[in-house]
């Protein structure tokens, strides 16, 4: 039988909510399915925060935001896809990869490196959980690699060093995994980036009826403010006095307790000036310490989908595609920054469209986005994109370089780097010269529950899905939870 004093308490408790996605509204849905009275504010005229659709001029529709469910065991995404009749699936892949020079590797050459580059993530995985306390924290996922790979292709081999420079070009492409170079990645907490068991399946049906789903009970109850910025919050509760929020419209607005769901980068530039009083030094050394991403994502349709196998010929080019280490792209790619790309036409039949997803990370992402906010136009974004790229896709089987059926009917970037409420970036990772990086996510998810400050999102989740929307959403249940209990024990 419930306890009207419980009752009471929990029906007068108000609770704030920064930020409209995963996080923000798995944590609303909870809170009222127990009678609290939720208020969420979002800066932007949406909910979704990262995860976000458009639609391309083919009909269909594209995530700008996850893409992925990483893992099935037990994964909530892969139960919510399911529920909402969202297509999911592996990427069927033919081994589709190009050299330096821009040539086409034989399928077998190029599946023996990709086979050694995962054997060796995995090594990397296992000697990080199992060795982390001993391993230096300057030392990169790359410097492993090159610890394992002449044990993988040793000196008796015919062009023994040729081939293992290729197969450190192909492991930087891992980059687009974790949205920064590997040499950048720490291996001492490697472990961290590890995900849920199992593969990982491409949300073919975008995240949209995902989305939906998730925000439905929380758009029929809670209060929903949108285009509303908040600037400070002042968590000084002495002597009664509630958290307060203060507006960009300059409006206040007064709160028992405060979710903040904001993206890690938006912390890392607004911990100093949002919150008063100063947030504790081992609160914002744990902010600053987890690095933020930069990957980027780069849709370009065509009216077919031209490298796939024409009718009676095996398959030649489906799922990943990579570019490493190109030399042919002087002009707008000096730097060598090696290309990955995933090729939609072998989704599911009700999915599948030609279009090209390519990814970007680290200083190319950081260059690609400046030009593209040079250029406000579309057409302009448009015609500086298909530039880019047409080295890569040209290059593609069966590419013509007068058919229209090689031609890009669309393109669309995203720009999250240029998004101040993105935190101008995108997902946590773990970087080389971390000492405690465990520790700081702790610290982070721990919050200051008796000042009414807790934080939540893809930076506080459980260990094995930090970096992903299902550690976004079980982040702000995880919070939603303890709120639960800090108001049943009063």
């Amino acid at each position: 039988m419930n306890n009207p004093a419980i009752m009471s308490t929990k029906a007068k408790a108000h609770i704030a909510i920064v930020g409209a996605g995963l996080s923000g509204l798995r944590c609303a849905d909870v809170l009222l399915q127990h009678d609290f009275q939720v208020s969420i504010f979002e800066g932007r005229d949406r909910i979704g925060g990262r995860v976000h659709q458009t639609q391309l001029s083919n009909g269909h529709w594209i995530d700008m935001g996850p893409n992925w469910i990483h893992g099935t065991t037990g994964n909530v995404m892969l139960d919510l896809a399911m529920e909402t009749g969202t297509s999911v699936g592996d990427i069927d892949e033919v081994s589709c990869a190009f050299d330096e020079t821009g040539v086409r590797l034989d399928a077998a050459e190029s599946v023996k490196y990709e086979t050694i580059m995962w054997d060796i993530i995995e090594e990397a995985f296992g000697y990080s959980e199992m060795s982390g306390a001993e391993i230096d924290p300057n030392k990169s996922l790359m410097d492993f690699f090159r610890e394992k790979v002449p044990l993988k292709i040793q000196d008796d081999e015919p062009d023994a060093e040729k081939k293992r420079e290729m197969v450190y070009q192909l492991c930087e492409t891992w980059g687009a995994f974790i949205g920064s170079p590997v040499t950048k990645q720490s291996l001492k907490f490697f472990w961290l980036e590890e995900c849920i068991d199992d593969e990982n399946l491409f949300c073919a049906g975008t995240y949209r009826k995902v989305l939906q789903r998730i925000a439905k009970p929380v758009l029929e109850k809670a209060e929903l403010s949108l285009n509303s910025v908040v600037e400070s919050i002042n968590y000084d509760k002495a002597g009664g006095k509630k958290v307060t929020l203060s507006l960009g419209d300059g409006k206040m607005h007064e709160f028992d307790d405060v979710v903040v769901t904001t993206p890690l980068g938006w912390l890392q530039k607004n911990k100093n000036k949002a919150f008063s009083p100063p947030l504790p030094t081992a609160l914002t050394a744990a902010i600053d310490a987890i690095s933020y991403g930069c990957l980027e994502k780069v849709y370009i349709s065509f009216p077919v989908a031209f490298w796939r196998a024409k009718e009676g010929q095996p398959e030649i080019a489906k799922g990943f595609i990579q570019w490493v280490s190109p030399n042919y792209h002087p002009e707008l790619n000096s730097a060598r920054w090696p290309q990955e790309a995933v090729e939609l036409s072998s989704l599911g039949d009700d999915d599948s469209h030609p279009t090209l997803l390519f990814y970007t990370y680290g200083e190319q992402s950081k260059w690609f986005t400046a030009e593209l906010a040079k250029r406000p136009g579309n057409r302009e974004k448009a015609e500086f994109i298909i530039n880019y790229f047409k080295p890569y896709y040209s290059r593609l089987p069966n590419y013509a370089a007068n058919s229209a059926a090689c031609t890009p009917v669309d393109c669309v970037a995203t720009e999250w780097l240029n998004d101040d409420l993105a935190g101008n970036g995108s997902y946590g990772n773990f970087q080389v010269g971390l000492e405690n990086g465990d520790d700081h996510i702790q610290t982070m998810r721990d919050g200051l529950p008796d000042q009414g400050l807790w934080f939540a999102g893809e930076h506080t989740a459980p260990y094995v899905a930090l970096g992903t929307s299902t550690g976004a959403y079980w982040s702000g249940e995880a919070i939603g939870e303890r709120i639960l209990e800090k108001y049943e024990m009063k």
